[in-house]
This record gives C-alpha cells, sequence and structure tokens, in this order.
C-alpha cells in the first residue's frame, strides 16, 4: 500500500474517498505508520471516515501517528460518535491539546457528549438532531430541514409546550404536507425513548423489541437530548452480542482487543481462578474413582471422549438457549417448553452418538461389558448436558443476573462432573462385566 501512495497519491486518495470501508480493511494489513503515510495528504473527512472504519482502538492508533495539525483536522471533520469512541483512548496531555485545536464548538459538543458514563445513551447520541414545537407550521419547518447541513436526518422530534417529547415525525410527510398545516395535524408517531443515562443494554433491549431505525434520548424530564441513529443503534447492537460472547467465557464486557495487559488480566484472572476452582471439583469426582480407574485403565483413555461429547451437546444448547433469550423469542415463561425440548434433543443424539461410539469401543476392545458403560454414559451425559445449557441462562435471568456472565464455565463444571460421574460410576457398578 506505501508503494502505491508514492508514485500516484490521486489515485490513493480517490480510494479512500470512494470506497472507505475497502480502504480500512486493506490498510488492516499494514503497519500503522504506514497506514498514516498513506492517509497523511488525503481530505480530512475521507480520513475520518477510514479510521472510523477501522475501529476504535486501530483508529486512534493511526490517528496518534499523523501530525498533530492533520489529527486536529481528522477529529474535527469526523461525527461526533466517532470521535467520542477515539478521545478516551488517547492519553492525557494529549488530549487536551487535541481538544484545545478542535473549533470551539465542536469541542464544547464533545466535551458534553464525553461527559456520559461509557456505554451510556448520552454518550452515543447526535446533538444536532432537529427538535420542532408541536404548534409549528409546516411552512416554517420545512423550510428549516432544507436549510439544514444534516444529511442524514430522517426523523424530526417534536415537542410541547413545555419541551417534553412528543413523538417523531419522517422528514417526507412533512415536505409533502400543506404547508397551512401544523405539525400536530400530522401523524405523529408515539416512539419510544431511553434516558440519557441509559446503559447500552437498554438500549439493545429496547431496539429488540421495536425495531427502530432512530431512538430519541431524554432527560429526566422527558425532553430530549439527542437521537441515537442507525450508525449508533448497528454498533450497539453489534457490542452486545459480542460482550455476550466475551462474558460467556469469563472475559470482561468491556475488554477490547487491544486493550491494556493489566486491564485484561484484572478482568480475566479472577474467573480463571474460579475456573480452576471447578476443575478441582472435576478432578475430585475422578478421584473417587482411582481404584477402578487403576484395575481398568481402559477408562481412563476413554474418560475425555464421554467428557468431550457433553461438553459440546451443552454448548450447543446454551448457545440456541442465549440466542432466545437476546432476541426475546423465548423469555421464564417457555423455560419448561426449552429445558424439556433440550433433554429430547440431548437424548436422542445421545442415543446416535452411543451406538457409533459402542460400535468403535467394540472394534477396539472386543470388549461388551465396556460398550454397555460407555454407549450409558453418553446417554447420561449428553441428555444432563442439554438440560444444564438450557437451565443455566434461564436460571441467571431468573435471579436477575445477565444471562450471558460466565455461562460457559459454570456448564463446563455441570458437563465434566456429571461426565466423569456417570462414566466411571457405571464403570464401577458394571465392573464384573469389563
Amino acid at each position: 500500500m506505501t508503494a502505491l501512495a508514492a508514485p500516484t497519491p490521486m489515485l490513493v486518495h480517490r480510494f479512500v474517498a470512494r470506497f472507505p470501508s475497502d480502504a480500512a480493511r486493506a490498510l488492516q494489513s499494514v503497519e500503522t505508520g504506514a497506514a498514516a503515510t498513506v492517509l497523511a495528504d488525503a481530505d480530512a473527512a475521507h480520513v475520518a471516515e477510514v479510521l472510523s472504519q477501522l475501529g476504535p482502538d486501530a483508529g486512534v492508533a493511526v490517528l496518534l501517528d499523523l501530525p498533530a495539525d492533520r489529527r486536529a483536522a481528522v477529529v474535527a471533520a469526523a461525527d461526533p460518535f466517532a470521535a467520542i469512541r477515539w478521545l478516551p483512548r488517547i492519553d492525557e496531555p494529549d488530549r487536551s491539546r487535541l481538544m484545545a485545536m478542535l473549533p470551539p464548538r465542536q469541542a464544547a459538543e464533545v466535551s458534553r457528549l464525553m461527559s456520559y458514563p461509557e456505554d451510556s445513551a448520552g454518550r452515543l447520541m447526535d446533538q444536532s438532531a432537529p427538535v420542532f414545537r408541536d404548534e409549528a407550521p409546516v411552512a416554517a419547518v420545512a423550510d428549516a430541514i432544507r436549510r439544514r447541513e444534516h444529511a442524514g436526518d430522517q426523523v424530526v422530534m417534536v415537542v410541547d409546550a413545555r419541551g417534553r417529547l412528543v413523538g417523531t415525525l419522517a422528514i417526507a410527510p412533512i415536505l409533502l404536507a400543506d404547508p397551512a398545516h401544523r405539525l400536530a395535524d400530522l401523524a405523529i408517531e408515539q416512539t419510544p425513548a431511553v434516558q440519557a443515562l441509559d446503559h447500552r443494554t437498554v438500549v439493545a433491549e429496547v431496539l429488540n423489541a421495536h425495531h427502530l431505525g432512530t431512538l430519541p434520548v431524554l432527560d429526566v424530564e422527558g425532553k430530549p437530548l439527542g437521537l441515537l441513529r442507525h450508525r449508533a443503534l448497528v454498533s450497539v447492537a453489534e457490542q452486545e452480542a459480542t460482550a455476550d460472547i466475551q462474558s460467556m467465557v469469563g472475559a470482561s464486557r468491556e475488554e477490547r482487543a487491544l486493550s491494556p495487559v493489566a486491564f485484561a488480566v484484572r478482568k480475566r484472572l479472577p474467573w480463571l481462578q474460579i475456573n480452576l476452582a471447578t476443575a478441582f471439583l472435576a478432578a475430585a469426582v475422578v478421584g473417587v474413582f482411582e481404584s477402578t480407574i487403576a484395575q481398568f485403565s481402559i477408562l481412563a483413555v476413554l474418560l475425555p471422549v464421554v467428557a468431550g461429547q457433553s461438553g459440546n451437546t451443552g454448548a450447543q444448547s446454551l448457545a440456541v438457549t442465549m440466542r432466545g433469550l437476546t432476541l426475546h423469542e423465548i423469555g421464564l415463561s417457555s423455560g419448561v417448553r426449552v429445558v424439556t425440548k433440550e433433554a429430547m434433543v440431548g437424548m436422542t443424539n445421545g442415543l446416535a452418538v452411543a451406538l457409533v461410539t459402542m460400535a468403535g469401543v467394540f472394534v477396539w476392545s472386543r470388549s461388551l461389558g465396556l460398550c454397555l458403560v460407555i454407549g450409558l454414559a453418553m446417554v447420561i451425559s449428553m441428555a444432563v448436558a442439554a438440560v444444564a445449557g438450557a437451565s443455566v441462562p434461564l436460571v441467571l435471568t431468573a435471579a436477575r443476573q445477565d444471562p450471558a456472565q460466565s455461562s460457559s464455565i459454570i456448564l463446563t463444571t455441570v458437563t465434566d462432573i456429571v461426565g466423569f460421574f456417570s462414566f466411571l460410576g457405571l464403570a464401577t457398578a458394571f465392573s464384573h462385566l469389563l
């Protein structure tokens, strides 16, 4: 990419301007210094768009490799949603110097947004969203819309005489309406809203429930402070989905790929210690049957087979149940149906897997007793694992806890203990057949 930039800068600049997403993907494979060199002379607005496509951490890394005046120009050309994702990741005093170089109006807007907690609706909203009184004439509102520079407006927020949100109106009906009418005469949509201090999880819940393209953000009195646009809502949905994946395995929802080592260790280590304790618990189950393993060493060879299959079965059940809860396809009222269905699936799959396993074990060991033991253990462990995979997130939801919070660690403990106990317990019970 850097070799291309020197002889054909105009071609590179046109590529960056017309295809920012493709440019971002191309720059992901080069060092930040090389990426900064490519973008050094491009239009600041186009650079801002490319950096926003790179993601906050990678975008900041390239931004900091630009000259100081170029950094300020890029941040000034970026939309506030992108700017407030970059600035908190820049250390003081560099952030203060960069803020001082911004135009006063934009610096004030960014400062207001940064005053809200991270991951709150206030941090993500567009403060420039249009707001009009319900008594305003359609003609005056239409003229104001035409004069606005913001090309992304699709709706306007309508307020009453006290400044409280009445609802939203799409711009197209306003432009097509009789100029003599008032906004109150049009079909104002009663849209859901969130408060500025609401966490992004609340925003995600409202988004999932109503499938909105925009979402008003209000203060405690119900007065609009800004609007969450489609881009912000998509970002919230993506972050919630990926955060659930992280928290299921004990990583923090706040950790990013380029988070500091100390932060990552502080967030992960407690759950790893908990996982170690549960591993010792599973090992203790194996220890109970030490004499059986010593007598029949072949059991130690086959033990991971049972535990592995039950673990995979539980993970499948957990993933399906978590998705249902996240998309509000199921709730606590349908918990019994979900668990029953997963139990039937686990038992059926267990029978199918057990038949194949028994055939393989017989060819290997020629022991019908061992085939019987591993077959029964497979069915029991996989059925219990499927029930556990569905039950863990449902129980956490009923306890008003995050259903994704380390569900995988809890499930792994259950599946390991059940798999070890069923296999070794049955082997002990039927030892005379082995």
